[in-house]
């Protein structure tokens, strides 16, 4: 299959072919895909084939630059996020619902992404993704008229891919790097609440779920990663840091961002007609930020109705203790207690990381002090 370029635009010509001859694990419906779409739309597939096989639900990604910006299996949309797209949360659908939730960790990084899901494409879905800024899917089939409802979109530029939910992929994978060919093993451990050994058992059903999840998300996130998950859905996922603690700084402000998007100051920002959804999720978030320049001042001004007044410390404090039972995952081993010591900020109750550092036993103690449940999974799940 030819490809529109390579990962930049002047990398002509790019193509990609199955390593069996073919065996395709997609199939192009729509569209031209580049070389980062068929890395957004492989490893998004898998995050949600995975993680709906391993949970029983409906599963959904929303993925930007080879990196998840969200994911989630079905459940609950909230009046929050039910109102920013216009919908009745408690009619959204089992596959609409997933896709909303998967978007509604980051919505702002989520603009323009490649979404993914479990299930084959509803015409509830297909509705929804056309009021969206969003660039391609894949999933493993698509109901009459979905197709063609799609292509449609973005001028007719929108990508449609169609996922062998069959596939199995070669025992060994392999990657040319400046002349060089690396090969390994397929990583082909199965995800599942048995992972996470000593401490599991100690686990509540709903938390065991949501450090599956998260596994399940680290596995195709870029490394180092965390992720911060509740009640099915990622709350913040930070990837590809050189310093883990870093890692978990970044995902804790987006878990942060998703709670205080809830609060009634920020759910009160009047906006005057005109204003697009996507600029509206973004002032949000840049108010909640707090530091805005200058003009980015003024222009927030410009856009309310109402003016916002300032959100203070004191009135973020006590919303924020409100967060609680949050799951949280690493793609390897925690290797200070910083790591703990941040995320029981952002309402931390259960840790899943591989366990192995040689300082896991002042990890241990640091969750000991914060009554944190932590699962040792002895799995690394890098992904570069």
């Amino acid at each position: 299959m030819e490809l529109r370029y390579g990962l930049n635009s002047q990398q002509e010509p790019a193509y990609t072919a199955p390593v069996t001859p073919g065996r395709w694990p997609v199939r192009l419906l729509h569209g031209e895909p580049s070389f980062i779409n068929m890395l957004d739309a492989l490893n998004s597939w898998q995050l949600v084939r995975e993680a709906g096989r391993a949970l029983g639900r409906p599963a959904a990604a929303s993925f930007k630059h080879v990196s998840p910006a969200g994911a989630a299996v079905s459940g609950v949309v909230d009046e929050a996020a039910a109102e920013l797209h216009g919908v009745a949360g408690h009619e959204v659908g089992a596959l609409a619902g997933a896709y909303l939730r998967a978007r509604d960790a980051d919505p702002r990084s989520s603009y323009g992404d490649f979404a993914a899901v479990s299930h084959p494409v509803d015409a509830e879905l297909a509705e929804l993704l056309t009021g969206m800024v969003c660039d391609g899917i894949v999933a493993p089939g698509y109901e009459p008229g979905a197709v063609e409802r799609l292509s449609k979109k973005k001028s007719g530029r929108f990508l449609i891919m169609e996922a062998d939910d069959s596939f199995v992929p070669p025992g060994e994978e392999t990657r040319e790097v400046f002349g060089l060919r690396l090969t390994q093993r397929h990583d082909d451990v199965e995800l599942s609440a048995e992972l996470l050994g000593h401490g599991g058992d100690m686990l509540p059903g709903a938390a065991a779920a949501d450090l599956v999840l998260g596994l399940a998300v680290l596995r195709y996130t870029q490394s180092n990663s965390v992720c911060y998950v509740r009640d099915g859905m990622t709350l913040g996922i930070g990837a590809g840091q050189q310093s883990r603690v870093d890692c978990t700084r970044l995902a804790g402000a987006k878990a942060d961002a998703w709670w205080l998007r809830r609060h009634p100051k920020v759910r009160a920002l009047s906006f005057r007609p005109g204003i697009r959804r996507q600029d509206r999720i973004n002032w949000r978030i840049r108010f909640i930020e707090g530091d805005l320049t200058p003009d980015e001042e003024e222009r927030l001004a410009e856009a309310l109705a109402v003016p916002a007044g300032e959100f203070t410390a004191d009135e973020r404090a006590p919303w924020m203790r409100r967060l609680d039972r949050v799951a949280f995952a690493s793609d390897g081993a925690l290797p200070f207690r910083d790591n703990v010591d941040h995320a029981q900020r952002h309402g931390v109750r259960y840790i899943a990381e591989p366990g192995g550092s040689i300082r896991s036993d002042e990890v241990e103690q640091a969750c000991r002090q914060y009554g944190i449940t932590l699962a040792r999974t002895g799995l690394r799940l890098f992904h570069h």
